[in-house]
């Protein structure tokens, strides 16, 4: 079974047919899926997810591109989540240096006390480093946590590198599958394997194959026979790496088993 260690199923994207979504991943064989929140309003939506569908594990966040509209009583309602829900990571946090406008100090506010709550709580962190690795390594040395995974990693094998120094494991997902995707597909075929997990980013982030649609965790296998491919190794091998490197780096999936 393949583990998705990110995917947004609780999206308004899934509304018309999340049960069908959801059923269709485990057909395929996605037997776990991750669920982060993004912002205090989609806490319970979140947990309702991840209630009712079988295999699907919650983790609560603000994500640094909804932080425009989140207050300090956000902080304290995440705590409050945190403790009374026992989710597997903090997440999606994270910084964001791509999206025009943006308040980075804002972003940086809500980012470390995000992170000293994931500290506090001895939790794991899914991390949005989009364009912002180097910052987020900075505020990972001060405020260090209990490892996580680092989703879309895009950046340069050094990154890479010091990611893993500190406990993470990076996520690949739709992006591999593009032929013109030079670096990240030289990443994940040289990386040690138990450095990586898959994520579908669904309803985002669509493979190759996907292009224009809507993407959803059930093209797992195929994203995951990319890195079989780049790797030149078998894809039962990648699914058993990629689903350990999952349970290691998030402990709280111990609880399917």
């Amino acid at each position: 079974m393949l583990v998705d260690t990110h995917c947004h199923l609780d999206a308004a994207e899934f509304d018309g047919d999340r049960a069908v979504v959801a059923e269709a991943a485990t057909r395929a064989g996605v037997g776990t899926i991750i669920v982060p929140a993004i912002e205090r309003a989609n806490f319970g939506a979140v947990a309702s997810v991840c209630r009712d569908y079988h295999g699907c594990f919650a983790a609560y966040g603000i994500h640094p591109m909804y932080v425009d509209r989140a207050m300090a009583a956000d902080l304290d309602a995440l705590l409050e989540t945190v403790l009374r829900e026992h989710p597997v990571a903090v997440g999606e946090i994270g910084l964001d240096r791509f999206v025009e406008p943006r308040d980075d100090p804002r972003q940086e506010f809500y980012f470390e006390a995000q992170l000293k709550i994931a500290r506090d709580a001895s939790l794991p962190v899914l991390l949005h480093v989009r364009r912002a690795i180097d910052p987020i390594l900075k505020q990972l040395r001060r405020c260090p946590v209990p490892g996580g995974i680092a989703h879309a990693f895009n950046g340069s094998r050094q990154q890479a590198d010091e990611f893993i120094k500190l406990g993470f494991k990076l996520g690949f997902g739709g992006a591999m599958t593009f032929p013109r995707a030079s670096r990240i597909r030289e990443l994940a075929a040289t990386l040690p394997l138990d450095a990586i997990v898959l994520e579908t980013d669904a309803p985002d982030i669509p493979p190759e194959w996907r292009v224009g649609a809507r993407n959803t965790p059930d093209q797992l296998p195929r994203i995951a026979q990319t890195l079989a491919d780049l790797r030149g190794i078998a894809v039962q091998e990648v699914a058993e790496a990629t689903t350990a490197n999952a349970a290691a780096v998030l402990p709280g999936l111990a609880r399917i088993h």
